[in-house]
């Protein structure tokens, strides 16, 4: 596994608006246009630290879609997209709240980005690929859209390409209960799994409180083949590498917007993987990346010069913390 031959990676990526500061929807005057979603997040993150990436995924024939397909390729990443001409392009809205919390409310029943299909991924490109990466987002959004990541699950095994797997849980989107089947279904044929404690818990079925973050990751690293990473929030994160247990502490940081964190954390880890890093460098890097984006406003935006994340303020460093962000799904 090689990172130049590149990461491919398909799912949901929205037009974003997102308020210029504290306040509700309700009550602000205008928002600020950008795009987000966490399979381009993590391919973009991926292009940053050097490794190739491709991201499939459709959009509508519309203002929306041609931002998304703009943003996705100047960040340097290859696209592969459908723009579907019957359908419109999701929407999230973002806001930061007065007790701190960030609320992201998505828009996409009947988007494009949820009528994903197999065909939609060329042939020959998932055999190409060093890794393949999926998330849970993709598997909630359609039953079109998890038999596509299905097929291309099946790809990948019949060509010997790894695959990782975010498992993203979206409660408003999918059951835990219903989740749980499909996430273990992936989780099983995934060379590396990515979860936050609470998303560990419901794969392995386990109640809050009945097992440490320690426990949970070689839980999940025995489901899948041999490597787990638990993301812990303000409590950094814990991996399981071939029976390997390493622990990293968050990095400290002021916290802007920790939406997009957890992927940048992702693909940090996977681009350290990929090129040959050990597995406390990997943890380390995938540490600093998520704590990094929470510094600034979007979901895969990097700080501006001179920024830094050694400060003596709150950390939170996983999208999923309940401290950090609250996702409500309004569908349309």
């Amino acid at each position: 596994m090689t990172a130049a031959a590149g990461v491919l990676t398909l799912g949901e990526t929205m037009l974003l608006l997102a308020g210029p500061g504290i306040g509700e929807v309700r009550d602000l005057d205008h928002m600020r246009v950008d795009t987000g979603g966490a399979e381009s997040n993590v391919a973009i993150g991926l292009v940053r630290a050097g490794v190739p990436a491709t991201w499939v995924g459709r959009v509508g024939a519309d203002p929306a879609g041609e931002r998304v397909l703009r943003d996705v390729r100047q960040a340097g990443v290859d696209v592969v997209a459908t723009v579907d001409p019957e359908r419109s392009t999701g929407l999230m809205m973002k806001e930061r709240l007065r007790d701190g919390r960030t609320r992201v409310t998505y828009h996409r029943r009947h988007s494009a980005g949820s009528a994903l299909v197999p065909e939609d991924v060329p042939a020959g490109l998932v055999e190409r690929s060093a890794l393949v990466h999926v998330t849970g987002i993709t598997l909630a959004l359609s039953e079109s859209a998890r038999r596509t990541v299905t097929a291309v699950l099946d790809r990948a095994e019949a060509a010997g390409v790894p695959v990782s797997f975010d498992v993203n849980h979206r409660q408003k989107l999918l059951d835990a209960a219903v989740a749980r089947e499909h996430y273990r279904a992936v989780a099983a044929r995934a060379a590396v799994v990515f979860a936050g404690d609470d998303e560990a818990r419901i794969l392995l079925g386990a109640p809050d409180g009945s097992e440490d973050d320690e426990d949970l990751a070689r839980g999940l690293a025995d489901l899948a083949r041999g490597r787990a990473v638990v993301k812990l929030g303000s409590r950094g994160a814990v991996s399981v590498v071939d029976g390997r247990t390493t622990r990293r502490a968050a990095t400290p940081v002021r916290v802007v917007d920790p939406v997009g964190a957890g992927d940048a954390f992702v693909a940090a880890w996977l681009a350290a993987a990929l090129t040959g890093a050990d597995t406390d460098t990997a943890l380390d890097r995938a540490a600093d990346a998520g704590a990094l984006a929470c510094t600034v406003p979007g979901d895969w935006r990097l700080p501006g010069p001179g920024a830094t994340t050694d400060t003596d303020t709150d950390t939170d460093t996983d999208t999923d913390h309940p401290a950090a962000a609250v996702h409500d799904h309004v569908e349309r």
